[in-house]
């Protein structure tokens, strides 16, 4: 019996030392387990894969908070229906849109910039100023009531992130290097802003914030 064991055994041996290098596995990798590609994982993953490792990106520090006052707006899980994908990742989960490829960066038409959430008036166009960061910047905003400072420690930065107060949407982040009285520059995503240009003012319930762009001149869309 045993002159039959011992080759069993011989070949047992022989066939994890070739298949278990095959595999990269190094051991343990024995008949039917072992995978038959040798290329890297992500070569062969599928796109929902993909996506779902894009998203891991975008921080989570924006969730909305316990002391948000919502009474202005919808339920969080009605938000993902109100909002873009890039809105929701932007305003509700903390992430940041790509310079030089957004909606507002270089809108020159005179209005008003409002909380994508709220709705409550955030910038106007006449602080707004070409920063050349590709991202839209104001020198200081509307009312600094709805304007919320958090200190922002993330991607080994110290910053100040500023979110807005009724909707606990996350803006962007605000910078001592501005042009305007008080030095400022509040660096501001797209994905979080609404604009109401002049005209529609008053339609949009706004009216009373057109004295802020009394003499304004209104810039011809780009066709």
């Amino acid at each position: 019996m045993r002159k039959f064991i011992w080759p069993l055994i011989v070949l047992a041996v022989a066939a994890w030392l070739t298949y278990g290098k095959v595999s990269g596995t190094g051991g343990g990798c024995f008949f039917g387990s072992c995978p038959t590609s040798i290329y890297p994982s992500s070569a062969s993953e599928p796109a929902a894969n993909t996506a779902t490792t894009a998203s891991a990106k975008v921080p989570s520090s924006g969730t909305l908070s316990p002391s948000t006052d919502t009474s202005s707006m919808s339920h969080t899980s009605d938000l993902r229906e109100k909002l873009t994908p890039t809105q929701y990742a932007v305003a509700c989960e903390g992430g940041t849109e790509p310079p030089f490829r957004n909606a507002y960066w270089d809108n020159k038409k005179p209005g008003l910039y409002v909380d994508v959430i709220s709705g409550k008036p955030l910038f106007a166009s006449t602080d707004k100023f070409d920063s050349g960061t590709g991202w839209p910047s104001f020198t200081r905003p509307v009312d600094g009531s709805e304007i919320v400072e958090v200190s922002d420690t993330s991607h080994g930065m110290v910053r100040t992130e500023v979110r807005s107060k009724t909707g606990d949407a996350h803006l962007g982040h605000v910078f001592p290097d501005g042009p305007g009285p008080d030095g400022l520059r509040y660096c501001i995503n797209s994905a979080s802003l609404r604009f109401i240009p002049v005209a529609d003012l008053e339609k949009e319930g706004y009216g009373e914030y057109a004295k802020l762009f009394q003499g304004a001149v209104s810039v011809p869309e780009k066709k």
